[in-house]
């Protein structure tokens, strides 16, 4: 089968290589995917680097999220092969989703609805389960809230400001650039700040007549992170969800003190299966009902791979990237019908 593998590590185009190998075995708890779609993530151009926590030794594939059908099952695993799923990939044991079959782990698997294409599948578990948990579980959001986006034309953002804005709150989000300002306005925000352009915590003041924001969403960390403290309102709260800047924020505990708020992790993993399918349904149904949207836009061919990783390396991309595997993808089925 095709794969792209990582054989040493650095930038995409150089750590990437097309190989041949043969299909993975799942082991027991696991299963085999063959996969028609896979989302593009910062995640794959840190283990690109190798600096992402989880990165396996090389030679490894990397893609975290697939859309597909189940070609094998390990022992003790009643996922039936033939099943249309959606997956968070073994990537951490070198068997991600860039490759023509990936292994998932069956807690990480989900059954993919008959309504959302190959393309949206890929994209939709990791980023709106860590947008749910983190505006639901950990923020306890509520309807009238200010809600502030950082990051909101990046894929985990732009799932942030539609749930955020499904959920009842007011959104305003922070993206860099004309382009970028115009795409988290179709989302839905309500305030959208261009941070090239104006100050946040000042544009925030004005946008919130001086009562500062609920809460903060960011997936963005160092410098960005600490400025958004200075938009928390008393009682606020500050959600440390990433560090696509390449670090976390540097927040004094003294700041939190005088401003009256918290930081609060985002960690999707700390959830049992039983509380992610509860969170599934809760995100289907809202998807069902055309309150948020799988904010997919564009797909790549297989062999574009590396070349969409540099260019989500440098932010020149918008919401999530899909690369279309299977040529015999769900999407094209539906096309022919």
């Amino acid at each position: 089968m095709r794969a792209w593998q990582v054989r040493h590590h650095g930038e995409p185009r150089d750590a990437l290589v097309a190989v041949e190998v043969t299909p993975p075995v799942p082991e027991a708890g696991e299963v085999r995917i063959r996969v028609s779609a896979a989302a593009l993530a910062l995640p794959d151009v840190l283990m690109c680097r190798g600096t992402y926590a989880l990165t396996p030794a090389p030679p490894f594939t990397p893609g975290q999220e697939v859309a597909g059908v189940v070609s094998a099952v390990g022992p003790g695993v009643g996922v039936e092969i033939g099943s249309r799923v959606m997956a968070v990939t073994a990537f951490y044991r070198g068997h991600g989703g860039f490759a023509d079959e990936a292994l998932a782990g069956a807690v990480n698997t989900y059954p993919a609805p008959p309504s959302m294409s190959d393309r949206d599948a890929a994209a939709f578990h990791i980023a709106f389960q860590t947008a749910w948990i983190g505006l639901m579980r950990r923020g306890r959001l509520q309807p009238g809230d200010h809600l502030l986006v950082l990051g909101a034309a990046g894929g985990t953002g732009a799932a942030a400001v539609q749930l955020g804005r499904a959920l009842g709150a007011r959104v305003i989000a922070v993206a860099a650039g004309v382009e970028k300002v115009e795409y988290c306005r179709g989302l839905g925000a309500h305030v959208v700040i261009d941070r090239l352009v104006d100050g946040v915590p000042e544009t925030v003041a004005e946008a919130t007549g001086g009562h500062g924001v609920d809460l903060v969403y960011d997936p963005v960390g160092g410098s960005a992170g600490t400025e958004a403290l200075r938009c928390v309102a008393n009682g606020g709260g500050l959600l440390a969800v990433g560090f696509a800047s390449g670090e976390w924020p540097d927040l004094a505990v003294r700041d939190l003190v005088t401003r009256n708020c918290s930081i609060m992790g985002v960690f999707a993993g700390a959830y049992t299966r039983d509380e992610h399918d509860e969170m599934h349904r809760e995100l289907l149904a809202l998807v069902d009902g055309g309150d948020v949207s799988v904010p997919v836009h564009r797909t790549v061919d297989f062999d574009d791979i590396p070349a969409a990783l540099e260019e989500l390396a440098q932010a020149r991309t918008l919401g999530r990237t899909v690369a279309l595997v299977s040529a015999a993808s769900h999407d094209e089925r539906a096309a022919r019908r």
